[in-house]
């Protein structure tokens, strides 16, 4: 993931590269802060006075949640506010306010408290959103496909990671003691993003031009539409497996032992194959257009879910979401990179911050769905259900493409 260092950069975006290096790693540490806690978190509520093993999963399930519901709520607002008074300002905000809360959470004495505090998380965060605003508005358009993909790279090793390091520091410092050293690092990334960002004097007359943008000041919501929309099938399609792959896991394996470790592992493959792809794919994209690889890649990745609904073995799985991770690694870029060139700038950030609110709720819409569809219906529908929403994805995106091309052409 090395930074590439070809073309000079125009004197409006001459800091794009140290930029890009410090929000990366910002936004690494800041993910692997709000993921690490997934090992632990029943063992952390029990904790907390919860005993009843049924309020145990509730209570987990709503303290991870209410971090992604209280960011969907909040980006578009931290959007407007970067395009009003900067995008560094909101990544300081981010950053300090997640170095704050992290050893707050460390400190909980009650279930509460613990579910407050990752509310307060979701509200305050941002950073990894933040960053992609201020690397799609700094970056030169004809590189923003690749710099989105290396950023992307960092946050989807930090949701690989971030479980790693919950399930192998408790036992070894405790888990109060890992929010602490969790904070602590946040506040490394604080300092960074401080002294090492640099961004351009905002010019006269920006703040007013932003704070009179929004909504209404997109001229054309197609594209906008078209990657709310993408953005949210992306986000359906990695979690909706995620509350039945223990049980079809088990179905697939015969050594009950293994079914918890290839169950991480089949998780873990599609960002894997994210991580290895998001960087390749954003430069292609900045080749060969960013609308054609988003609708690539949601059709393979629809034809990929068939074959996962009939598989027979563990390694077959993995190999297939490794697959799809591969296809699903450019999106996020693209989505971006499309945003960014189809609104006007004063409202970029609102605009990439309605993006954010868009994934965040496929975070939230694809457990729910797949939970409800996998119990009602069969496991098997949720991969095929799944496969057809990416494939709607896929003809709505190009439809779009198609009718903006046509009226090109009538231009």
């Amino acid at each position: 993931m090395a930074l590439d260092s070809t073309a000079a950069a125009p004197d409006d975006t001459a800091h794009w590269r140290g930029n890009l290096l410090v929000v990366v790693l910002g936004s690494f540490t800041t993910i692997v802060a709000m993921t690490l806690l997934l090992p632990f978190l029943p063992i952390y509520v029990e904790q907390l006075g919860v005993t009843d093993h049924a309020a145990i999963a509730q209570w987990s399930g709503a303290a991870y949640g209410a971090t992604f519901f209280a960011a969907a709520l909040v980006a578009p607002l931290w959007g407007h506010l970067a395009d009003r008074y900067g995008r560094k300002l909101m990544l300081i905000r981010a950053s300090l306010g997640m170095a704050i809360a992290m050893p707050l959470i460390g400190m909980a004495h009650d279930v509460w408290q613990l579910v407050l505090l990752r509310l307060f998380v979701g509200l305050a965060g941002g950073y990894a959103s933040g960053s992609m605003i201020l690397v799609a508005t700094q970056t030169p358009k004809d590189r923003s496909g690749w710099a989105l993909g290396v950023l992307s790279s960092g946050i989807m090793a930090g949701n690989l990671v971030g479980p790693l390091i919950g399930g192998a520091l408790p036992p070894l410092i405790g888990i109060r003691d890992t929010f602490w050293l969790s904070g602590a690092v946040i506040f490394v990334t604080f300092l960074a993003t401080c002294f090492f960002i640099k961004e351009e004097t905002r010019p006269k007359g920006a703040k007013a031009k932003a704070s009179s943008g929004g909504w209404a000041s997109i001229p054309d919501k197609g594209p906008l539409l078209a990657m709310l929309t993408t953005g949210l099938l992306l986000m359906v399609a990695n979690m909706s497996i995620e509350p039945i792959i223990t049980v079809y896991v088990a179905e697939l394996v015969q050594d009950a032992s293994k079914v918890t470790l290839v169950s991480g592992v089949v998780m873990s493959a599609a960002a894997l194959g994210s991580i290895l792809s998001a960087s390749r794919l954003g430069k292609l994209a900045d080749r060969i257009g960013h609308w054609r690889v988003i609708i690539g890649a949601l059709a393979v990745a629809a034809v990929l879910l068939i074959p996962q609904a009939f598989v027979t073995s563990g390694w077959q799985l993995i190999g297939l979401r490794f697959l799809m991770g591969i296809a699903l690694g450019g999106l996020l870029p693209c989505i971006a990179a499309v945003i960014r060139h189809n609104v006007p700038d004063r409202v970029s950030g609102a605009a990439l911050g309605y993006s954010t609110s868009s994934q965040y709720a496929g975070q939230v819409v694809g457990p729910l769905l797949g939970g409800f569809i996998g119990g009602h219906i069969g496991m098997r529908a949720v991969f095929l259900g799944t496969c057809v929403l990416m494939a709607l994805g896929a003809a709505y995106n190009w439809w779009v493409l198609r009718s903006r091309q046509a009226i090109r052409t009538a231009a």
